[in-house]
């Protein structure tokens, strides 16, 4: 546009781009925040440990399908006036959670709470592309980036000591003062590049379809694992309305005009396959990140809030790297250094495969700590080869698909990791089992060691159970690794884009 405001800079330009990214942060921290809280929650509240886990899965039901939502409601409201409307929200919302003394309440909130931080994501992101001048949106981005990644590593260990502390409230409480500076700020200095209002008519069809489909999916995956999957009749049940309402949401949005979610970007061969590339990747990533502190508290007797210390060694490179990240895509072709990140993560994958139940705390933390070389390369990297393969005006809905397809297949991911690793467990483990030789000495020198025979039984059984626990998630990782491989290749079905500066500088 002609008319557009001239980029940032300077001091002015560094303090609005901190802002943005530190609203990313927090709405991205509350995905996972409240997963080692769930406990504290549901005694406080006097409900099982299950039903706590609705103040997760809320959450997540209500951001997956407000993410998607995002392009649409920025042409109806403007960028920044539904991003300040987005982050308003979530403030209040926040308040109320860390105020509720119910289940019912929290439930409620929370789902109010996912919706309004839902579009904050791709909004921030498209506002970093409007701020900056076309040289540096490669840091600009790299600064999101970091933000997006570096958060669920951190919101259980924020969450544990917290809980531990203080009060579950808190995990609600701290996201206050947050949002009131991020107010302030956008109010401030971004009112100038407010994106023009289009006033299309509302696909209330289209709405109910990706609620309802998207909805139980998540519902699905979330409560899959204690019902056993599809020997569940409301697993079943679930599956098949999911299924259902997607397509025929698919299908309504392809031949409406005007649908609240844009699939037609798809059209572009980039985007389309920079977005299943970092599905893909994103889903493997999040599948080792979750299942690491299960395995690590399972096996070693970790705490939660001592797993999350070891897995937020990633976020170390990761921060420190995504600047340079992002100015090297103007420098050379993109997909070679998002080869090498995907490559990379794979590698890291393989290097845990080597870990035992006698790994040292160091040994555990290395293959973490390098993890966080590889993930700027890959997250940045897609990020700009997708938003530069689309038209200016698609980008806020471009980016609201794209965060939308990467936060589901981290679920995805997740989801299946624990099922197959709690699967697998008890597979190994009864194999193992029928394959010990000499039980009967074993218990023998333990009882002569002074363990009842019990107590001898009990450690033998324990053994067992370390090793198969291991065994499998060795597995998993190794699964992982090769997930990561795949992806590397397909990066090269994207086509060769010049990238100025980084997000959206080329076509």
């Amino acid at each position: 546009m002609s008319d557009a405001p001239a980029p940032l800079t300077g001091a002015r330009l560094w303090i609005a781009a901190l802002t943005l990214a530190l609203a990313n942060f927090v709405v991205v921290l509350d995905i996972t925040i409240a997963n080692v809280s769930i406990p504290s929650i549901a005694g406080s509240l006097a409900v099982a440990p299950s039903q706590g886990t609705w103040a997760v899965t809320s959450y997540s039901v209500a951001e997956a399908i407000a993410v998607p939502l995002s392009g649409w409601l920025a042409l109806r409201f403007g960028v920044v006036r539904w991003f300040m409307v987005s982050l308003g929200g979530f403030g209040l919302f926040s308040l109320l959670c860390g105020l509720s003394q119910s289940l019912e309440a929290l439930v409620l909130f929370r789902i109010a709470q996912g919706f309004a931080g839902g579009p904050i994501m791709p909004l921030s992101q498209a506002l970093l592309q409007s701020i900056f001048p076309r040289e540096k949106q490669g840091a600009a981005i790299g600064l999101w980036a970091a933000t997006t990644t570096a958060a669920p590593i951190f919101g259980p260990i924020l969450g544990g000591l917290i809980s531990d502390n203080v009060s579950w409230h808190w995990i609600f409480f701290i996201n206050l003062p947050v949002v009131a500076l991020c107010l302030f700020v956008v109010w401030n200095r971004l009112r100038p590049f407010e994106s023009p209002i289009i006033r299309q008519p509302i696909d209330i069809i289209g709405f109910v379809l990706l609620v309802i489909g998207i909805g139980a999916f998540q519902i699905m995956l979330d409560t899959g694992r204690e019902k056993d999957w599809f020997g569940s009749t409301e697993i079943v049940v679930l599956a098949i309305v999911s299924a259902i309402s997607i397509a025929a949401f698919i299908i309504w949005e392809l031949t409406d005009d005007h649908p609240i979610v844009d699939l037609k970007i798809f059209r572009h061969r980039g985007f389309a396959a920079a977005t299943g590339v970092i599905s893909i990747g994103f889903g493997s990533f999040f599948a080792v990140v979750v299942l690491t502190p299960l395995w690590l508290q399972s096996v070693f007797g970790y705490t939660a809030t001592q797993a999350g210390y070891t897995v937020a060694w990633i976020g170390v490179f990761s921060v420190l790297i995504a600047p340079a990240a992002g100015l090297m895509l103007a420098k050379v072709d993109p997909r070679i250094t998002v080869s090498f990140g995907v490559v990379w993560l794979g590698l890291m994958a393989a290097w845990r495969t080597t870990w035992s139940t006698d790994s040292t705390w160091a040994e555990l933390v290395w293959p973490h700590l390098f993890t966080g070389v590889g993930m700027p390369f890959f997250f940045i990297g897609l990020t700009s080869l997708a938003m530069a393969s689309v038209k200016p005006e698609e980008s806020v809905s471009a980016a609201g698909i794209m965060n939308f397809c990467r936060t589901l297949c981290g679920a995805i991911g997740a989801a299946v990791a624990t099922s197959q690793w709690d699967s697998e467990s008890r597979q190994v483990r009864a194999a193992m089992a029928e394959g010990m030789n000499g039980v009967d000495a074993a218990l023998a020198r333990l009882q002569a060691a002074g363990f009842t025979p019990d107590q001898a039984r009990a450690s033998l059984d324990r053994l067992l159970e370390v090793q198969a626990a291991t065994l499998a998630n060795l597995h998993v990782y190794a699964a992982t690794a090769l997930l990561f491989f795949a992806a590397a290749a397909a990066v090269w079905l994207i086509p060769k884009v010049q990238i100025s500066g980084g997000l959206g500088g080329g076509h």
